[in-house]
């Protein structure tokens, strides 16, 4: 994202035609969210793993309910709205990544 947001932006609208996006997405947000919350206890801090876990999991159940046509419709749109923002994005989630691997590890 940070070197050549284009491409991120293309993979993006790619990946959102495919059948499996929508319930790959709900899948993923749900299982590390669950990951998350199991383990939080286990880092260094675990309020914060816990809000992590806790925000997957919303964010997953919002998913589950949403129409994947309207969620397909809105990964369009922002992968268009907000590619300007993705290098900043991919700093702060390349820093998130670490902060999240130095709470477990540490």
């Amino acid at each position: 994202m940070v070197i050549n947001p284009q491409y991120w932006s293309d993979g993006i609208l790619r990946f959102s035609e495919k059948p499996y996006f929508h319930p790959f997405e709900v899948l993923i947000r749900l299982g590390f969210g669950v990951i998350f919350i199991k383990y939080a206890g286990q880092t260094l801090y675990p309020a914060v793993m816990l809000g992590f876990g806790y925000l997957l999991v919303a964010v997953g159940t919002g998913l589950l309910i949403t129409p994947p046509a309207l969620h397909r419709k809105f990964t369009v749109w922002s992968a268009g709205r907000f590619k300007s923002t993705f290098r900043l994005a991919g700093v702060g989630s390349f820093f998130v990544g670490l902060f999240i691997t130095f709470a477990a590890v540490a």
